[in-house]
């Protein structure tokens, strides 16, 4: 399904918001057969694509299940953003690009991308960044925003964005300063999805389904981006597809469907990378102690999917 017809779907949308070292190709498969609607690759500088690096590349594929899959970028300089642009062009396998404006981290602070655009003195490089990223892309492009970066702007920028042309906003309910400590601010995302035309997704503190229906109703939101909720909990599209009800059974083949596609995409060193993984999974098993024990030990693949047979 493109990603017109998704947006223009009767039904609320569950995206997988993008994670720095969490959502990469095998989390994004996972989720995506057992639920998600939409998925980004982690957060990628332009300049990184733009140099043509083999890393950035491979960061860039997608899984034959991600349809649509959205590359989400970072910009701070316009000559790398078009050649980094027109390189996206020429991908088939991406059907959009989603314009990062609220990372909070100190790294995209101190270099000019991400959340610090979103300060009052960068308003007019926000407008010239997303301005040539939308006219040099010939695919769909979105853009994902806090609510400012110490003030709250969300209504003016979001405004500002539809205006230059993305087709829908996701709107993390925090500031930039916040980082994500506090209460996601459901009330600001509410007043931009009043203020626009085009489809508002809500982003913050979502980690079950009774906490997704209360957003979605509250704010009118058309769906929810779920990030850090999705980490340990794979499985919590499914449960929004099912409606809040989700099975033991149900986790288990979600937990395996990871492993196997961690081993499928990065060997046997997957075992390894999977263990940070399972120490989230294994919270609140019986002897999940053990059963890290086990898995810290093990590199051997066909062991550890047989631990994970036998603890869950």
């Amino acid at each position: 399904m493109n990603i017109s017809n998704l947006l223009k779907s009767s039904e609320s949308l569950f995206f997988l918001a993008p994670l720095a070292g969490y959502t990469d190709l095998p989390f994004r498969s996972v989720v995506k057969k057992f639920g998600c609607d939409l998925t980004f690759s982690e957060m990628i500088n332009v300049n990184a694509i733009a140099y043509d690096n083999e890393k950035t590349k491979k960061m860039m594929i997608k899984s034959p299940l991600e349809n649509p899959y959205f590359i989400q970028i970072a910009a701070n300089n316009i000559e790398k953003t078009i050649q980094a642009v027109e390189i996206i062009n020429e991908n088939n396998d991406i059907d959009g690009i989603d314009i990062n404006l609220g990372c909070p981290v100190n790294k995209a602070r101190k270099s000019g991308y991400g959340g610090v655009l979103l300060k009052d003195e960068n308003k007019d490089k926000l407008k010239e960044i997303v301005n040539t990223i939308i006219k040099t892309s010939k695919k769909p492009v979105s853009a994902k925003i806090r609510l400012g970066f110490e003030k709250k702007v969300a209504v003016e920028r979001a405004k500002l964005l539809q205006d230059l042309g993305i087709e829908f906003l996701t709107v993390h309910g925090r500031t930039v300063k916040q980082m994500y400590k506090g209460q996601a601010n459901y009330e600001e995302i509410k007043k931009v999805v009043k203020a626009l035309d085009i489809p508002v997704i809500a982003n913050g503190d979502i980690t079950d389904y009774e906490k997704a229906k209360q957003v979605l109703d509250f704010t009118g939101a058309k769906g929810v981006a779920i990030g850090r909720g999705a980490i340990g909990k794979p499985w919590i599209f499914l449960e929004m597809k099912q409606n809040g009800v989700i099975t033991p059974e149900q986790k288990k083949e979600v937990l395996l469907e990871h492993f196997n596609q961690m081993i499928n995409w990065y060997g046997e060193y997957g075992a390894i990378l999977f263990r940070k993984h399972m120490h989230q999974y294994s919270k609140g098993i019986a002897k999940a102690s053990e059963f890290r024990n086990k898995i810290n030990e093990e590199t051997n693949p066909d062991k550890i999917r047989k631990f994970i047979e036998e603890y869950f």
